[in-house]
């Protein structure tokens, strides 16, 4: 829908500003730190992008599973975390000497950075959830006014779909890790989704014609 896209380009864009802003300040507070620690040249301004760098590979290492459906590597995972206390520490730092609100001040962009860059990802992930094209018979991959979480979730349980089962509400709070609340409302969407596809393949089962057995 072009309400749809409207939203996930006006909210990436924004989300990118904010990341760039917060990317510059990060990068500066950890090239102070390096250099007041010993370091100088090239060594001192490459240093802090070997942490930003270690949170995108990361992440994109997740966001390549999340697609394929395939299990997040722990060492993603580990990574991930390490590159992000690495960037928060960097920069509370840099604040120490300033006193809490000066902490305060210096960690903000830090997570400003963080917490864009993850929100990115999130966009990311929704745009390639299933709803762009048609199965058959032209009936829509996804219906009307699905929010990320159930198109999340039809990825995420394709696999019981196809076999015909929809998931039980405490199998989706595990999985999504969400409330009992919207794990009803994203079964419900499952289970319509379920019916839609066993309509669709007792509809063509019969439209096959069939054969006559021997005499």
């Amino acid at each position: 829908m072009a309400a749809d896209r409207v939203i996930r380009w006006t909210t990436a864009g924004v989300v990118i500003g904010v990341a760039a802003v917060a990317a510059v300040a990060s990068y500066e507070h950890a090239y102070d730190l390096v250099r007041a620690h010993g370091e100088a040249g090239w060594t001192a301004r490459l240093v802090p992008l070997t942490v930003d760098g270690l949170i995108y590979a990361s992440s994109m290492v997740m966001l390549d599973c999340a697609r394929r459906k395939v299990a997040v590597p722990a060492l993603a995972r580990w990574l991930l975390g390490l590159g992000i206390a690495a960037t928060l520490a960097a920069n509370v730092v840099h604040g120490l000497g300033h006193g809490l609100i000066g902490v305060a001040v210096a960690a903000w962009p830090a997570v400003a950075l963080v917490g864009s860059y993850e929100l990115l990802m999130m966009i990311v992930r929704s745009a390639q959830a299933p709803g762009a094209g048609t199965v058959l018979r032209g009936i829509p991959e996804r219906m009307p006014d699905t929010d990320p979480l159930q198109a999340l979730a039809a990825q995420a349980f394709a696999g019981e779909l196809a076999a015909g089962c929809v998931p039980s509400v405490r199998t989706i709070r595990a999985r999504l890790h969400v409330g009992q609340s919207r794990a009803q409302r994203v079964r419900a969407y499952l289970a319509a989704i379920n019916g839609t596809q066993a309509g669709v393949s007792l509809e063509y089962s019969a439209a096959i014609p069939k054969i006559p057995s021997p005499a």
